[in-house]
């Protein structure tokens, strides 16, 4: 078992999820002894059924505490919110239709979104999705996805990153670099996309680097594996990828950020000795453990911050890997505004409301 001060030091790379809508004894003890740096929200933290100033007060109360046992001021307070199927929280925050839907008013319901966001406290959302709907047969993004081009993805993912950006939430460019051709679902078990490099330059990276030239600060990692560039590792603990083609081809400079270790396409090899150095190697900085899909998520976090430590003990993860990789993290949590949960008057919510109407039918 690491030490406290190995284990605070991995949860400077940490996104943890939380059990429910109050803190357990294990989610106490995991925030107090790993002090992650966010927290990633779902379903489950909301009460539902409720009216929405009784939801939203335990929401306040489950935040506030979180900030309490982690012992910071400052945290990455983490949504999925993209709209469509990908939606969390309770009536009567607005069910924006799919990405698909939104054309020409993707800007303008980001914004809308985001204010809503930021009346949640929340200042990261994991949108919007880069991916092409290239594969008709696909099951996890489908329309999800801005378009079905790679031109009409990109306009549709930066139109709707620079509403984020202008109403003051970050966003995250996924799943790089591309989840959208798969036919099986990273959720479940581990997709194979027999793509070369040069099949990703003429489509799946077109709109990534749209949102790279426009600085997008964070970008997530996808759980694939692509076997003509790097037959032994996915995405996420691929150097060929992270380093070669998103730091040093497209030059992103920001935080990279892994999918949620819990899916069962890439949860068995953080059981394994090695791989988060082979993760900070590659250029991942930031680890998402939801404990959404996996019960057994919360041992495999403590796991993942031993062979840290190991890592670092042993030389197969250097400090300067790790410094730098803290560093993209505090600079972009420097510059992250931290929001009170507020209550949205009922107008805003119902102009909110009819622009969600209106998506539907356009």
């Amino acid at each position: 078992m690491p030490g406290s001060r190995e284990l605070e030091l991995f949860g400077n790379h940490l996104i943890l999820g939380i059990s429910g809508t109050k803190l357990s004894d294990d989610d106490k003890r995991a925030l107090s002894e790993l002090k992650p740096v966010g927290a990633i929200f779902f379903g489950k933290n909301f009460i539902d059924g409720v009216p929405y100033q009784v939801w939203l007060a335990s929401f306040q109360e489950l935040i506030d505490q979180i900030r309490e046992y982690a012992e910071r001021d400052s945290m990455f307070m983490t949504l999925d919110h993209e709209g469509g199927r990908v939606v969390r929280t309770p009536l009567p925050i607005t069910r924006f239709p799919y990405a698909a839907l939104l054309r020409s008013q993707a800007r303008e319901v980001a914004k809308a979104t985001a204010r809503e966001l930021k009346s949640l406290g929340i200042n990261v959302s994991w949108s919007p999705a880069a991916d092409i709907y290239s594969n008709p047969h696909n099951p996890v993004i489908g329309p999800r996805a801005f378009g079905n081009t790679p031109e009409t993805a990109a306009q549709g993912a930066l139109a709707y990153y620079l509403g984020l950006q202008e109403s003051g939430i970050l966003g995250c460019a996924k799943h790089f670099p591309g989840h959208g051709d798969t036919s099986t679902d990273s959720h479940f078990e581990l997709p194979v996309l027999n793509l070369t490099v040069q099949d990703l330059r003429d489509r799946e990276l077109i709109p990534f680097k749209a949102l790279i030239d426009a600085q997008i600060p964070l970008i997530m990692t996808t759980h694939i594996l692509f076997p003509q560039i790097d037959p032994d590792v996915p995405a996420t603990i691929s150097q060929r990828i992270l380093k070669n083609i998103l730091r040093e081809e497209l030059g992103f400079e920001g935080v990279v950020v892994s999918d949620d270790l819990d899916m069962k396409a890439i949860s068995d090899r953080f059981t394994q000795s090695g791989t988060v150095a082979r993760a900070f190697n590659a250029g991942c900085d930031l680890f998402i453990l939801s404990r959404n899909i996996n019960s057994s998520s919360l041992e495999r976090t403590y796991y993942m911050a031993g062979d840290f430590a190991d890592a670092l003990s042993n030389g197969n993860l250097k400090k300067e890997v790790v410094t730098a990789a803290r560093q993209r993290i505090e600079n972009l949590l420097a510059q992250t505004p931290q929001y009170i949960v507020h209550a949205l008057d009922k107008a805003t919510l119902l102009q909110h409301a009819e622009l969600a109407i209106a998506c539907s039918f356009s």
